[in-house]
């Protein structure tokens, strides 16, 4: 994938071509059988985390090593190439750090980011609940002050790394109304505080190797200083965060996308038919020429907004954009995949099933497609839709 990409520098060319090898070296060789024996590979966050790249996109004086967002996803795409799984870990990871890192105060980062952004403390996302999925002010989880701390009660659903997690970033509501956008704070909770438990892990249809699970919190006593920011914050933290975690899960479908043509093309190239390879046929060639495209476009569409980011302009939505275009596009090129390998591809010999099954679930979490062309038209709406952000 070298030819296609464009370096910021010689030493973010360096650090992609360390992270391929790693990913070839390590993560492709086990991610297959992990995912069929739903492994959940904590070890490999731990690696990673040693190696830097679990705080690539976080700032030098908190412990991050301070690169562009730009290069950061391209990371995630090659990890997302090899083992979606880890890449969509490595993603919620990041989300899970956004708010110590941007809200919290210089002693909790000094306490905590180290060892997380370090790989020895892994992070779950605690927002959605069961019937509040896409509608986060709906939330019912509550944290009543109690003294010097508060006590949190309710639930959280499809929670990545529930259960596995060394600590959550949990918004629950501090507001008495139901609804009330400014009534909810977040709070981190080590995994080992009393009344905190995960419920047996979702069984899905792919993404095998990452936990998911539901949290409940039955009088989880928090002390105050594990609060972000104030008190009705929780919910602006969550959502700043968003942006750059459907970014960072549009490089994973990216990834996805890459791999499964790969897989596909490769197969093309040695399978004869008729007397010819199977990519010489105009039917093949034009569906993988298709797939290829796709790709590309997310790519671009994806690094556009990245770009956007690290110039400290609004992105909230070219990140949508970018997570509704990857996404999208992974399922139809993972879908063309399979079939490009026709009865093999529907087979478990080779890896394009299994990266059709993992693609499906990216037009869902970080907000589903249909959300994000909800926001997209409100940004039309709002902004003056001639008005597109360039660089």
């Amino acid at each position: 994938m070298s030819a296609r990409r464009t370096f910021r520098s010689a030493e973010h060319a360096d650090l992609i071509q360390l992270v391929r090898t790693i990913a070839a070296d390590e993560l492709a060789p086990r991610a297959a059988q992990a995912e069929a024996d739903e492994e959940f590979p904590r070890d490999v966050f731990r690696m990673l985390g040693e190696v830097g790249i679990l705080g690539l996109p976080y700032p030098e004086e908190v412990g991050g090593s301070g690169l562009p967002y730009e290069v950061y996803l391209q990371v995630l795409e090659e990890i997302g190439a090899v083992w979606a799984s880890v890449g969509v870990g490595v993603s919620v990871h990041a989300l899970s750090c956004f708010g110590l890192a941007t809200r919290g105060t210089p002693e909790q980062q000094q306490r905590w980011l180290p060892e997380m952004l370090g790989g020895e403390l892994l992070g779950a996302y605690c927002l959605s609940e069961a019937h509040a999925g896409s509608d986060p002010a709906a939330m019912t989880a509550t944290a009543r002050r109690d003294g010097d701390g508060y006590v949190l009660n309710g639930a959280k659903a499809w929670v990545t790394h529930g259960g596995q997690a060394d600590f959550y970033k949990i918004m629950a509501r501090t507001g008495a109304v139901q609804g009330d956008r400014h009534g909810i704070s977040c709070f981190l909770v080590p995994a080992d505080t009393p009344g905190l438990v995960a419920d047996v892990p979702e069984r899905k249809m792919g993404l095998t190797g990452s936990t998911t699970a539901a949290l409940r919190l039955e009088g989880v006593r928090v002390p105050v200083e594990r609060r972000l920011g104030a008190e009705g914050d929780g919910l602006k933290i969550a959502l700043a965060g968003l942006d750059a975690g459907r970014l960072g899960i549009a490089a994973v479908a990216t990834g996805l996308a890459q791999g499964a043509l790969d897989a596909a093309l490769a197969y093309a190239q040695q399978r004869h038919t008729f007397g010819r390879r199977i990519i010489d046929h105009q039917g093949l060639g034009f569906v993988l020429a298709d797939m290829e495209a796709a790709v590309v476009s997310a790519r671009a569409t994806l690094l556009h907004a990245a770009r956007l980011k690290d110039a400290g302009l609004p992105f909230g939505r070219e990140a949508s954009i970018a997570k509704l275009v990857a996404t999208d596009n992974a399922m139809k090129v993972t879908t063309d995949a399979v079939q490009v390998l026709g009865g093999a591809g529907y087979t478990r010999e080779f890896p394009v099933e299994r990266y059709m099954r993992e693609a499906k679930v990216m037009q869902i979490f970080e907000g589903t497609n249909q959300i994000q062309r909800m926001v997209i038209g409100r940004h039309l709406d709002r902004d003056n839709a001639g008005a597109i952000t360039r660089l």
